[in-house]
């Protein structure tokens, strides 16, 4: 349903090892926002919540609520570090279209 690369899995595992026992795993959320009208958010997570979709991708625990699965199946979530651009990518074959700037989606 989603692929972590490799260089998202290590950016999650560095991130989850800085939280200590404070998080679990990865949870990944599709909501209304941005100016294409759908946005990611991600954060950490401790525990899944009721309806939720626990996946494991790379040994990271990944948490999805009834919604954002609808939005999700085939994305990618990659890990950029470069001059212009650093932080989580992400290539969605669902979305229709997505604004300028990647941050949201359709």
């Amino acid at each position: 349903m989603i692929e972590l690369t490799e260089s998202a899995a290590n950016a999650v595992r560095a991130a989850l090892a800085g939280a200590g026992e404070h998080a679990e795993g990865l949870r990944i959320v599709v909501e209304a926002g941005g100016c294409a009208g759908l946005q990611y958010r991600m954060g950490l997570e401790k525990d899944e919540r009721p309806g939720d979709l626990v996946l494991e991708q790379s040994g990271i625990r990944l948490y999805l609520d009834a919604l954002t699965q609808r939005h999700v199946p085939g994305l990618v979530v990659d890990f950029v570090n470069g001059i212009e651009r650093s932080g989580f990518v992400f290539d969605n074959p669902n979305a229709a279209s997505r604004c300028s700037c990647g941050k949201s989606f359709c």
